[in-house]
């Protein structure tokens, strides 16, 4: 009986904590100036530069239109990317140099309910930084609007993206523990997964084979090379972006195991 009251005791201050912590975690999201500078600036910054100069190239209405609304979809991708993989990368390097995370333990707070309400900030700013760029998107850029389908299923990949992200993120900082060093990593994976997406002035097409076959590995590639297909409601082959999406997320949940076993190893020696 006292095991059952203790249980829910701790169930009950767990769901408290993870109440409060969602708006903690969220300040401290919003606190990151990296994320508004890569994940909102940048976005909005390369859409109208690059639309503006493939509208003075072409000149049929109909390819300036795909053209710009594959650039479109394809630049919303690295929403998540600095959203996701550089802030909430950088955030937790720094909180792991201060020691806040094992503070928190001892606090009683659980990891998971932390890697939760991490997850679930990230997301919520996720949101408001595709609400701002959505219609700058159709009002100054001129994208096409979408079919139903389309949005669903660009939404569902930025989803799968995102959690990829986040899982990249996450291991990346618990393996390193250092900001400098996640900050080095989580950069160069922005900007190459930028390049080799082709959102970098080098298209897929004008790559080198050795190029082209990272590039294939990359969901981002597809997302960027012809997802306005999807877009507009046509027929598409999902199978080399799916291919994509599961190599990219095995790496990552490895990744991810890797680090979760290595700090457990390391509490485990601690206690001790």
């Amino acid at each position: 009986m006292e095991n059952r009251t203790k249980n829910n005791e701790t169930k009950k201050n767990g769901n408290l904590i993870s109440t409060g912590m969602l708006l903690f975690e969220f300040r401290n999201v919003i606190g990151n100036p990296y994320i508004h500078i890569f994940g909102v600036g940048m976005p909005i910054m390369m859409v109208i530069l690059i639309s503006r100069v493939v509208a003075t190239e072409i000149t049929d209405g109909a390819m300036l239109s795909n053209a710009v609304t594959s650039i479109f979809l394809g630049i919303g991708t690295m929403i998540p990317m600095a959203t996701v993989l550089m802030g909430y990368g950088i955030a937790r390097a720094r909180e792991l140099e201060r020691g806040i995370p094992l503070r928190m333990e001892l606090f009683g707070v659980n990891t998971l309910v932390t890697l939760c309400n991490n997850a679930l900030a990230e997301m919520v700013y996720m949101l408001i930084a595709f609400c701002i760029y959505f219609p700058i998107g159709f009002g100054i850029v001129g994208a096409e609007l979408p079919k139903a389908s389309g949005v669903v299923l660009y939404m569902v990949c930025i989803l799968a993206l995102s959690i990829i992200m986040f899982c990249l993120a996450y291991a990346i900082s618990s393996l390193l523990k250092k900001f400098s060093l996640t900050y080095c990593v989580t950069m160069f994976l922005y900007f190459g997964f930028m390049i080799l997406g082709g959102m970098m002035g080098i298209t897929y097409d004008n790559m080198p084979e050795g190029m082209q076959a990272v590039a294939q590995m990359l969901p981002i590639t597809y997302i960027n090379k012809d997802f306005y297909m999807v877009w507009k409601g046509e027929s598409y082959n999902f199978m080399p972006m799916v291919q994509s999406y599961l190599l990219l997320a095995a790496i990552a949940g490895i990744l991810m195991m890797v680090s979760l076993k290595k700090t457990a190893r390391k509490k485990h020696k601690a206690l001790a």
